[in-house]
């Protein structure tokens, strides 16, 4: 980013802009709540319909691993057909799915059915998030622009806690059916406001075998990383899933080198922004995904708590979105990508420290609501930032791909962050069976930073 463009002001923005960005917002927000809201009304739904615990955690692990697989495919193909047609879509599939899981009485169509949601979203997210930096020139306009979409990310997974708790208590079937009305109306807004997707001059051709190979990969690497705390780092299932979908990814590549038309360009990965940010990305999620679960076996497993009681020690993290997103494009004009990056990295490093004080009674006011507050502060400032990072200097007929890239490196970065503290994790009911998890936590931070303060940015 040019000295110039980092003090340009952001031109006032039409209220038909304004509403393009809620809409954009609005598909990141519903995805945050789906995920989160079904996490706490696990434990109704598992016995209402009569499931076993291994059988209920693939109601968010099937989601996770469909949504995880599919962004990269999903963020390519909306550059080829056209995002608003994809989102549009994948707005409608959301809401036929929620419907239909709202329904189901058996555990199994149910799982299914968050799986084909997981895919609805990994086209859908890509597609607006590319439909966001194709709007919002890069600069001042596309900072400002992912400052309030993060707050609307941020505050989908916080809020969902708090709205599935509330649900759960009534009837865990509402968790399927507020989904709905919002994807409806995601997809109204969408067809009236956004502008229809530009005629292309040649009909656009999908790459079968790159696809099919791609996606094939990261679904056995997404599932082989989700499983690998029930089956074991070093079982065969894992190891094996592990080295055949880097062979199936190897092949990809391989495709890619030599057909005419191939579903990713491999130069892009010379942008340096865009790799680095990935690898960022995917680290800072893993130490995320780790903090919120040990914090939930602490408070939860170890204290007794409700989850809606851990969701407002998350509060002040949720509240550190909110109060910084707006904000965060000015932040970024004034003192540039970089500085606010770093800025937000360090400040994960004395939280995941603080973590490391809990006792036998939780310390709400020196320990707990701290650590919250500076991981929100971290999340506000480096979440977006690293949006930004990721995909400036990428052309506009790649932005989808792009997205995904981050997306899914977010999403596999998480599942293997989670996946590594589980495994650090002693069985028992002590909280020294915690330690081992929490100083992995704070290697993540550690190695976050490490990421960003060696490569020189533009």
């Amino acid at each position: 980013m040019s000295g110039t463009s980092r003090h340009r002001p952001a031109r006032h923005w039409p209220a038909r802009l304004w509403v393009s960005l809620l809409i954009f917002s609005g598909v990141i927000l519903l995805d945050g709540l789906d995920i989160s809201m079904i996490v706490v009304a696990l434990p109704e739904i598992q016995n209402d319909l009569h499931m076993s615990t291994a059988t209920a955690q693939w109601l968010v692990g099937a989601y996770i691993l469909a949504f995880g697989s599919f962004l990269l495919l999903g963020g390519r193909v909306a550059d080829l057909f056209g995002r608003r047609r994809v989102l549009v879509l994948a707005m409608a599939a959301f809401a036929v799915v929620s419907l239909f899981g709202a329904l189901v009485d058996d555990g199994v169509p149910l799982i299914v059915s968050r799986f084909v949601k997981g895919m609805a979203a990994g086209f859908a997210a890509p597609a607006a998030m590319s439909l966001l930096t194709t709007t919002f020139a890069e600069g001042p306009e596309r900072n400002k622009a992912f400052g309030i979409f993060n707050v609307f990310e941020a505050s989908g997974y916080s809020c969902g806690l708090l709205v599935g708790g509330l649900l759960a208590g009534l009837d865990w079937r509402a968790i399927f059916v507020l989904p709905i009305p919002l994807s409806v109306l995601l997809l109204l807004a969408a067809l009236r406001f956004l502008p229809p997707d530009p005629p292309r001059t040649e009909r656009p051709r999908l790459d079968i075998g790159g696809a099919v190979t791609l996606l094939a990969g990261m679904l056995l690497l997404v599932f082989s990383v989700v499983s690998a705390a029930e089956a074991g780092w070093s079982s065969w299932r894992t190891v094996g899933g592990i080295a055949l979908s880097g062979l199936l990814l190897a092949g990809f590549l391989a495709i890619e080198r030599t057909v005419k038309e191939p579903l990713i360009r491999l130069g892009i990965f010379r942008n340096r922004g865009l790799v680095t940010a990935n690898i960022s990305i995917a680290l800072l999620y893993g130490g995320a995904m780790g903090f919120q679960f040990v914090l939930a076996l602490y408070l939860q497993d170890l204290q007794g708590w409700r989850p809606w009681q851990m969701a407002l020690v998350l509060l002040p993290a949720g509240l550190m979105v909110v109060v910084i997103g707006p904000k965060l494009g000015a932040l970024m004009n004034r003192f540039g990508v970089r500085k606010v990056l770093l800025a937000g990295l360090v400040a994960f490093l004395p939280s995941y420290l603080l973590l490391l004080r809990v006792g036998p009674e939780p310390d709400l006011w020196t320990v707990l609501l701290p650590a919250s507050l500076l991981w929100g502060v971290g999340f506000a400032l480096s979440i977006a930032t690293l949006m930004v990072a990721g995909t400036s200097g990428v052309p506009d007929e790649e932005q989808g791909l792009a997205a995904g890239m981050l997306n899914s490196s977010l999403q596999v970065g998480g599942a293997i962050g989670l996946a590594v503290v589980t495994a650090a994790i002693a069985p028992g009911t002590e909280l020294a069976m915690l330690r081992p998890g929490l100083v992995i936590i704070v290697a993540f931070g550690v190695l976050t930073l490490l990421a960003q303060v060696t490569p020189k940015w533009n």
